[in-house]
């Protein structure tokens, strides 16, 4: 099980700020993916991804327990 964190418009889109998903050993492209197909959010595409409070790449892996944060870029002045 995993715990996905969203921010910004993310959370917007999807109407919640967390998601608890029975996930573990698929990689944060696979993760978007599902995420995507269920909640239609393309924005997900163009976000970073932190793993436990670190920076995630596509390839990584999500383990049971772990909390993926997606964090949609930010603008301002």
């Amino acid at each position: 099980m995993i715990t996905v964190l969203f921010f910004a418009q993310l959370q917007e889109a999807i109407g919640k700020d967390r998601l608890i998903m029975e996930e573990s050993g698929i990689t944060i492209t696979e993760l978007k993916g599902k995420l995507k197909m269920e909640y239609a959010i393309p924005q997900l595409d163009h976000v970073m991804t932190a793993v436990n409070e670190e920076y995630a790449l596509p390839t990584d892996t999500v383990s049971s327990g772990d909390i993926v944060a997606f964090i949609p870029p930010v603008s301002g002045g």
